[in-house]
């Protein structure tokens, strides 16, 4: 059985590159990790594989549902395993790659127990947000919950949100339940973690700024455009709420203007780097800088070498 690959870094750190050098150099398919690529049409701003791409290596996970439904890490352990199960059976590599390290997460260890998502306290929420404002319900869970809103913006209504509607089925903290996982980790066999860690955050950010700005000249704003003509979609969407497209809906809405839109969707993208660094001190995985990543060789070494490989 080949192990899976599971390839992980912060956003713009050149993950994607690798995984293509290492699908082409080992015979592998490629597993997104991704939230948002799973919806359909939402391509720039998730910097999804290319059509050619695509095409000359298999994706998988990638346009399965559209941008008016939930994908959660559940759906996505579920259909994770059956892709790798599949690349397995074909004798090619399982390559996972992406930043949602909650989902990196799910698939190793497995789920927190947690209550499913409830759209009646959702929208009960999503209407006490509208009246009072995200920082007035972060407040709320700073009460009951504030190892959770310790960690939470008090302007992150995706998460503020899912923490609130924990607390309201299951009348226990988030931070309680996310400590009760599963019985039993997912069957995905054996694995080798790596990881691309950029050391130099400057670096980094420079590196987040520059994609930002080339997302919008390949046309971010107009792609929201269409996708807001072809689906019934509004700003409370999970899927909307990923970085970019919550800033360019806002743009649309004349909430605010063409240099916010650039610095507000910089400043949340550095904002998400910032979150995978914290979960990536946190989880094993063999250190790559990004200048390590680009030479194969070394990589193909580390997981011929490894114990875990058998590549």
């Amino acid at each position: 059985m080949h192990p899976a690959i599971l390839l992980m870094g912060p956003t713009a750190s050149g993950k994607s590159a690798l995984a293509l050098a290492l699908a082409t150099a080992l015979d592998g398919e490629i597993v997104s990790v991704d939230s948002a690529q799973v919806y359909r049409g939402m391509d720039i701003g998730t910097a999804k594989p290319s059509p050619a791409e695509r095409e000359a290596v298999p994706h998988h996970l990638v346009d399965i549902v559209d941008p008016t439904e939930a994908y959660s890490a559940a759906r996505f352990v579920t259909d994770a395993l059956a892709a790798v199960g599949a690349i397995r059976a074909r004798g090619r590599v399982p390559i996972l790659v992406g930043g949602t390290m909650l989902y990196f997460k799910a698939l190793t260890t497995g789920l927190s127990a947690l209550p499913q998502a409830d759209p009646a306290v959702r929208a009960a929420l999503d209407a006490r947000a509208v009246r009072d404002g995200w920082p007035t319900l972060h407040a709320e869970l700073a009460r009951v919950d504030p190892a959770t809103a310790a960690r939470v913006a008090p302007t992150d209504a995706q998460r503020i949100q899912r923490a609130l509607e924990v607390h309201a089925l299951a009348g226990m903290p988030l931070s309680v339940l996310q400590g009760r996982r599963s019985s039993s980790a997912p069957a995905l066999g054996p694995t080798v973690a790596l990881a691309i860690v950029p050391p130099d955050r400057a670096a980094l950010h420079a590196a987040i700024a520059d994609r930002f700005e080339a997302m919008l000249a390949a046309g971010l704003v107009d792609e929201l455009r269409t996708l807001r003509v072809r689906f019934a979609l509004d700003p409370g969407l999970p899927a909307m709420r990923c970085v970019g497209y919550r800033q360019a809906w806002r743009f649309l809405e004349g909430e605010i203007g063409a240099s916010q839109l650039i610095e507000q969707g910089i400043a949340a993208t550095r904002q998400l780097a910032k979150r995978q660094y914290t979960w990536l001190r946190a989880t094993p995985a063999h250190r790559f800088t990004p200048a390590e990543a680009q030479d194969l060789r070394a990589v193909l070494a580390h997981l011929a070498a490894s114990t875990n490989a058998g590549i």
